[in-house]
């Protein structure tokens, strides 16, 4: 089964390579990278966390591919991506508890955008829900783990940019790429 997600891994990330470039000015890119990245992803959630997982994490790459290179976390993504992976995660049996989750991650995070809009977009409360249907999904300790995780690595990002001088207090960068990054570690680590 692994193989197999590896292999469809990297036939999506071929498509979210075209996505990716569709929100792109900048010419596409070449190589294989986010073909490989989608496969690795999708190989290990499917090992760790199980099948129910492995759309969300396909989803994780493209939006983090896309605000990486953008800023932005499209809502044609992130929206459809809320049924998509409630679907997946209904046999589970855990619906009740991931949709607490994300209701309660979408707050926090609304909460955080409310108190300082010009540090965070709106995106990132959107992708915030997602996190939190997904986290809650293992469990409430992952949910708080996933929720703190893309901060803190958020923060070693900004805390980097200070130390080589790349940047200032004031320095915008996007946020949701840390926020997928922590919660898939999270979730692997949890699985």
């Amino acid at each position: 089964m692994v193989a197999l997600m590896a292999l469809a891994g990297l036939v999506c990330g071929h498509r979210i390579r075209a996505l990716a470039d569709t929100y792109t000015p900048a010419p596409p890119t070449p190589g294989t990278g986010i073909e490989l990245l989608t496969a690795a992803v999708a190989a290990l959630t499917a090992w760790r966390m199980g099948m129910p997982y492995v759309p969300f994490a396909v989803i994780g790459v493209a939006l983090a591919v896309i605000d990486w290179r953008t800023t932005i976390l499209p809502d044609a993504l992130t929206l459809p991506a809320y049924p998509i992976t409630a679907l997946a995660l209904w046999p589970t049996g855990e619906l009740p508890r991931a949709l607490a989750g994300a209701a309660a991650l979408t707050a926090l995070y609304g909460l955080l955008w409310f108190a300082r809009p010009e540090a965070m977009g709106l995106g990132d409360v959107k992708l915030a829900g997602l996190i939190g249907l997904n986290a809650a999904a293992a469990g409430w300790p992952a949910w708080v783990a996933a929720a703190f995780a893309g901060q803190a690595l958020g923060a070693l990002y900004a805390l980097a940019l200070l130390a080589t001088r790349k940047g200032t207090r004031h320095t915008q960068f996007p946020f949701g790429p840390f926020m997928l990054m922590g919660a898939f570690i999270v979730l692997c680590l949890d699985g």
